[in-house]
């Protein structure tokens, strides 16, 4: 079945002069990775088309891999192939004009909720969007181009996704398509360095959270990056944001969670978790995601109670039925 639906996304690759690739707002390191590695492919493989990549924000954590497309008029969309990759909902994408193109491919990881386009590949156990696309090349290598900047963007992406390749979703397929890409010389050092090297005021919030972090009865550990502490530490929502991985590794707490105040009054969450299943919880509170890395928005702080206190009865009812959690 798969091979069918990448063999059904080539052949329409192949029929349109002009593709244009979307990914979801707030981009992470694998919608950034994944959109710009494919867009290399094709601009390597079919020099004569035109390749756009196309949306209305980015991220600073990945800017080190260059930038995105300028807009183009709304009557050239009406001509090209939309693609959009790592982004379950149509009310993610970044860029609104998608809905403007003439036929539309998803190309995505995460649970599927509400289906979109005229052609849906999605592999809900894949570690990465940047996975996939490292599997289109690799299913149709010898007619599909790469080079080392293409390998650099998707592997950055598998890296990023995959919590550096310890996630639940690793699988012995995510190794063999990051090997096929280091095969083709990306340079780690700099990568690694551009990825998880800390400014020295990061690191000094990073400290400041270990005393504002509180743990529910049960084991949540939560933290609330509010408006005051993101004025204290002048940090962009995605610097806040990252404060989710400050947890990750504390005994007997199973679930963390991460509340970021937003400039609109909205509160974003970041809800993580080891064994636990938590896109339930996400998809009550206007997110969803993956089992065990989600996303979700609350708008007062009573709502977010309510957000803790039902991860602390998920993970107390986790703990009763289950052996073998740290």
């Amino acid at each position: 079945m798969s091979f069918e639906i990448k063999k059904l996304i080539l052949d329409k690759i192949k029929e349109y002069d002009r593709i244009i690739l979307f990914r979801h707002f707030r981009p992470d390191g694998d919608a950034v990775g994944s959109t710009k590695g494919l867009r290399e492919i094709l601009r390597l493989t079919y020099p004569e088309k035109e390749i756009l990549l196309i949306n209305n924000d980015y991220s600073d954590y990945v800017s080190f891999l260059g930038g995105e497309d300028q807009d183009i008029e709304d009557e050239k969309y009406s001509t090209a192939l939309g693609i959009v990759i790592d982004t379950a909902t149509e009310e993610r994408i970044s860029n609104p004009k998608f809905s403007l193109c003439k036929e539309l491919i998803k190309i995505d990881h995460h649970i599927e909720t509400k289906p979109y386009g005229d052609l849906s590949w999605v592999e809900e156990e894949r570690a990465s969007a940047s996975e996939m696309i490292a599997d289109f090349y690799l299913t149709f290598k010898d007619e599909l181009k790469i080079n080392k900047d293409a390998a650099t963007y998707i592997y950055t992406g598998i890296v990023t996704d995959s919590g550096r390749f310890r996630f639940r979703s690793v699988s012995g397929e995510t190794l063999r398509c990051a090997a096929a890409l280091l095969d083709l010389g990306i340079d780690t050092d700099t990568l690694y360095a551009h990825l998880y090297m800390k400014d020295f005021d990061a690191l000094k919030f990073q400290g400041y959270t270990y005393k504002k972090m509180k743990r529910t009865e049960n084991g949540v550990v939560y933290l609330h990056v509010d408006k005051a502490m993101k004025k204290k530490f002048d940090l962009t929502n995605e610097e806040a944001g990252a404060s989710v991985s400050y947890m990750d590794s504390i005994k007997d707490s199973l679930i963390w969670l991460a509340f970021i105040d937003s400039d609109d009054g909205s509160i974003r969450v970041r809800l993580r978790s080891r064994f636990v299943t938590v896109n339930s919880i996400a998809e009550k509170h206007n997110g969803g995601g993956h089992a065990c890395a989600s996303g979700a928005t609350v708008y007062s702080k009573k709502e977010m109670k309510t957000l803790i206190a039902e991860a602390d009865a998920l993970l107390k009812q986790y703990k009763e039925q289950n052996d073998g959690w740290l």
